[in-house]
């Protein structure tokens, strides 16, 4: 039998050559599982209550867009709650201007749709050899017979009913947000004021008023320059509407303009409005296709050149974090989400920019330490 010495207690472990990366505390992995199920539940919060959360949250983005203008009024020695009914009914009377311009062609059109939706199928009868080679494949593969013998089908739309369960909701989250906006506009001052001396410290104080500041700044300026950018582009898109026979240019470029808030997919669906309409309205497929084709043209230039040049300026916007913050607040709040990705996008770059700025002081390394 051997014996095998044993070392006495206490008696350090010699050190060891080998190099092993460091092993992840579990205090890290506990807080890193309580951040993710944070984020878990507050997006499934925002989901269910959409009703609530949307209004209220669109209320405080737009508000705050246009506290800069009530400021820049009540050096009129207006009161500020006045200032805040006069900018909201500035604001809504240039919305609902812009919607009366389309609201007329799309009551037309509606009435319409048998009639448009015959001529859609016979300006698109090029495509029935295509489909019947299409059902002629399925045929062979394994597909029924009476499908294969199916010509083509315009979809029947039936929107009263989805419109009305649509309409209802919306009017009232619409008060809400009226509400809100005017009351948020307001009272900004005082709530920037008590959101500010929350804070004991004077150094967290002067954080929070600089980060306040800049975020009222950077949307305010973002909604200038963005509504600027847009009414030309929608101008524009009328210009070629116009140029290439298209009926109701105006409504056309109204449209543009109001779908252009949302980046990528407005644009994508204005495209597919403008293809639909000249496929419909125009003679022949090449003159229908001018004025997508012209729009597609003017979108390029628009979303390449124009407004990074001018936005660029003012707040550098990775396009990844462009899109997935669109992604993402799409598929949580709809359009209203797509509006609303950009402006909370700049918010949480202008809260990161101060609390983490690129010029904060780094941790030593190992060398620094020898």
């Amino acid at each position: 039998m051997r014996i095998v010495p044993v070392e006495p207690a206490g008696t350090p472990l010699p050190d060891s050559t080998e190099e092993r990366p460091p092993l992840i505390r579990r205090t890290e992995v506990v807080a890193f599982a309580l951040v993710a199920l944070l984020i878990i539940v507050g997006t499934g919060l925002l989901y269910v209550a959409k009703p609530f959360f949307l209004p209220i949250v669109t209320a405080f983005v737009v508000g705050t867009m246009l506290s800069p203008a009530a400021t820049f009024l009540e050096r009129w020695r207006l009161p500020r709650p006045v200032c805040a009914v006069v900018i909201v009914g500035l604001a809504l009377t240039t919305v609902g201007f812009m919607v009366a311009l389309i609201s007329a062609p799309v009551v037309e059109w509606s009435g319409r749709l048998p009639e448009l939706g015959g001529l859609l199928k016979e300006k698109l009868s090029f495509l029935e050899k295509p489909m019947g080679f299409w059902r002629q494949l399925q045929t062979s593969i394994g597909g029924s017979e009476s499908t294969a013998s199916t010509p083509i089908q315009m979809p029947q739309i039936d929107w009263m009913q989805p419109t009305l369960e649509f309409v209802s909701p919306t009017i009232t989250e619409f008060l809400l947000f009226l509400v809100t906006l005017v009351l948020f506009v307001a009272s900004w001052k005082d709530l920037r004021r008590a959101l500010v001396m929350n804070f004991g410290d004077r150094d967290a104080r002067l954080r929070t008023l600089r980060i306040l500041n800049e975020i009222e700044m950077s949307l305010g300026g973002y909604l200038l320059t963005v509504t600027t950018i847009n009414l030309c582009y929608g101008a524009a898109t009328g210009v070629i509407c116009a140029l290439a026979g298209m009926p109701n240019p105006a409504a056309l470029g109204a449209l543009a303009a109001i779908l252009n808030f949302i980046p990528i997919i407005g644009p994508s669906v204005m495209f597919i409005i403008l293809a639909l309409v000249g496929v419909v309205a125009m003679p022949t497929l090449g003159e229908a296709l001018i004025g997508p084709l012209g729009f597609a043209l003017l979108t390029f230039v628009e979303g390449h050149f124009i407004t990074p040049t001018i936005i660029g300026r003012r707040l550098e916007l990775n396009a990844l974090a462009v899109f997935v913050a669109l992604a993402f607040w799409t598929w949580l709040w709809g359009p209203m989400g797509g509006f609303l990705a950009s402006p909370l996008l700049i918010v949480g770059l202008v809260v990161k920019e101060h609390l983490m700025p690129a010029d904060a002081p780094h941790l030593p390394g190992t060398k620094d330490t020898e």
